[in-house]
């Protein structure tokens, strides 16, 4: 992560801690997980995602002017439903946050009472280094990354943590240094 060196010692500890924590133990599941939180957070630059709203962010929010479920219809935004955004703002008040962008009211609430963190009062926790190195391992545990890491599949990985393979190549081009490094 050539522009994480300012904050590489800021983040070692933590990251090694939550490594062990969450199982991420051998040097293919840190390499796959490293150079996913890379991508996700511009090598370790942004632990909150920028916020326009821009149209895809638009997505997270819920239309409370419409009834749900629409009849007959396709073309109504399931996302915010999926996240758990129940409330007017929760899109941007539960935007990406942590190493690995926890995005959603839903996946704030599992993480919290995961981690022992309030994160429904205080979505800016998963902001702290620990934090977001701790939901980034949580995050990775619960969705089975280690059986995909050990696997070699790392196209997988990216769909579990991106929901489609947004960021592929540069994944895993820093997948493919993160290997050499750990080795």
């Amino acid at each position: 992560m050539p522009n994480a060196r300012s904050k590489a010692g800021i983040f070692l500890p933590a990251l090694n801690a939550a490594m062990q924590e969450f199982g991420i133990t051998t040097h293919v599941r840190q390499a796959s997980f490293l150079s996913q939180l890379a991508h996700e957070s511009g090598q370790l630059v942004y632990l909150r995602e920028l916020w326009g709203p821009t149209p895809s962010q638009l997505r997270y929010e819920r239309d409370f002017t419409a009834a749900w479920p629409p009849r007959g219809r396709t073309d109504r935004n399931q996302l915010p439903f999926d996240l758990g955004n129940s409330e007017a703002g929760d899109g941007g008040r539960y935007r990406g946050r942590g190493l690995i962008q926890v995005t959603g009211r839903t996946n704030y609430t599992a993480c919290g009472n995961a981690l022992g963190l309030d994160l429904l009062a205080k979505p800016e926790l998963l902001e702290q280094t620990v934090n977001a190195c701790r939901s980034a391992g949580w995050f990775w545990q619960t969705h089975g990354l280690n059986v995909l890491a050990d696997a070699g599949d790392q196209e997988k990985v990216t769909r579990r943590i991106n929901g489609g393979t947004n960021g592929l190549a540069d994944r895993l081009a820093l997948f493919v240094v993160a290997k050499r490094v750990l080795a």
